[in-house]
């Protein structure tokens, strides 16, 4: 990973006057999940002069809801904005967070944190998760850099302090909401086949699904849009694109859905 020399402006903001702007002792983390190559992968943000990967979050401003708070980090951070995003659980171990890790990373800037400074008190952070589209070339140009990387999740290591935890903690919140509502939308690209969107949901759920069941189910909570095109160039019968009814899909998400998986 690559490091950096110099404290950077943000990190400079924090130590002098960040407790003035920021509420002292709560955070916000973002689990972004991504689907490509049949793979659901995680965005890691590479952390200045520690060798450690971390989720996208931050501090909450004094004056800010945290739902916004979620938004406006989750774009500073990685450029990604205008997504669906779902509080998922409040993370408040009073180990989750080593004092002394902190000091060090600062350290490596020649600068010591004084021990009763904000960054190093007991912190408890609010977890969102952000469901995208891999493929989406907006996506791809706005986090296409050095300082993040797209991790299969099942391939996470060298994170920083509980973000594993949080990042199975999304994804058994992301399993347990398949059954009530909609979420293939976000990570699928607009036109897709039932087999894809079944791959999709396989690879979630870490367990094969039926494929005439699955069909069956997906085409009665009526949310797709059969389509007139075909998927060309594959080895079998050439199988119908479908994509997300917008309307319909928006209703779902506020009335859910029924059944489970």
């Amino acid at each position: 990973m690559a490091k950096k020399n110099a404290l950077s402006p943000y990190l400079k903001q924090l130590l002098e006057k960040g407790d003035l702007q920021y509420q002292t002792g709560i955070s916000v983390d973002c689990v972004i999940f991504g689907f490509h190559e049949q793979k659901l992968k995680i965005l890691l943000l590479n952390l200045e002069t520690v060798d450690k990967w971390a989720l996208p979050g931050g501090f909450i401003k004094k004056s800010e809801p945290i739902e916004e708070a979620a938004y406006r980090v989750l774009k500073e951070r990685t450029g990604v904005q205008h997504i669906f995003l779902q509080q998922f659980h409040v993370f408040g171990d009073p180990d989750r967070s080593d004092a002394s890790i902190h000091q060090k990373r600062y350290l490596n800037y020649g600068v010591k944190i004084p021990k009763d400074n904000w960054l190093l008190q007991r912190f408890i952070t609010i977890g969102f998760y952000a469901l995208i589209d891999f493929s989406d070339e907006k996506i791809k140009e706005v986090v296409s850099d050095e300082t993040t990387a797209w991790i299969d999740i099942n391939k996470l290591s060298h994170l920083m302090m509980d973000h594993e935890a949080i990042v199975l903690k999304a994804l058994e919140a992301l399993r347990s909401q398949l059954a009530y509502l909609p979420i293939g939308r976000n990570l699928m690209p607009k036109k897709f086949t039932m087999p894809e969107l079944q791959k999709l949901y396989e690879t979630i759920l870490d367990r094969k699904l039926d494929r005439r069941n699955f069909q069956r189910k997906m085409l009665g909570f009526d949310i797709l849009n059969k389509l007139s095109e075909i998927r060309k160039g594959g080895a079998h019968k050439a199988p119908f694109l479908y994509s997300f009814n917008d309307k319909k899909y928006q209703k779902a998400l506020k009335d859910g859905l029924y059944g489970s998986w």
